[in-house]
């Protein structure tokens, strides 16, 4: 059984996958990694999800607020045994829908080309491809997303 838990920087179980997640992209970003590390701090996220699979934790995804009516998709992460699932793409519906209770009218995000897992689920997701935005400008390995909610 799939569930959800509203959660902030706090938690325990968000703490530990994104500690995974950084641990997964320090390897695909290599000497990029530090570069995209100091925009993904989690200690001021207020509005994160994280997916618990039979009590659980397999997942997890956050929004922070990047302009007055746009909230930003951040910390993404499926552990790799509970991939395939559809898991991710709920968890990204639960902060779309939780973005929306909070009067927000669109999500953006960046990922990175060496993650097309994540690409497809955006893409899939009904995310529309976007140029670069804020620090990700001229960054070659980003890839900017946004849809309105």
């Amino acid at each position: 059984m799939l569930t959800f838990v509203k959660a902030d920087s706090e938690n325990p179980d968000f703490i530990s996958l994104v500690r995974l997640l950084d641990a997964d992209l320090a390897k695909r970003d290599g000497d990029e990694h530090g570069f995209y590390a100091q925009y993904n701090k989690i200690a001021m996220i207020k509005h994160a999800i994280v997916a618990h699979e039979n009590g659980v934790p397999v997942a997890c995804g956050a929004i922070k607020e990047v302009a007055p009516s746009v909230m930003e998709v951040k910390r993404m992460y499926t552990l790799p045994g509970s991939r395939g699932k559809g898991i991710a793409g709920k968890v990204l519906s639960e902060l779309e829908k939780w973005a929306a209770e909070l009067g927000y009218i669109k999500c953006v995000l960046e990922t990175g080309k060496r993650q097309p897992e994540a690409i497809r689920l955006y893409e899939k997701s009904g995310y529309k491809n976007i140029p670069n935005y804020g620090q990700y400008i001229g960054v070659e390995n980003s890839v900017c997303f946004e849809k309105e909610l």
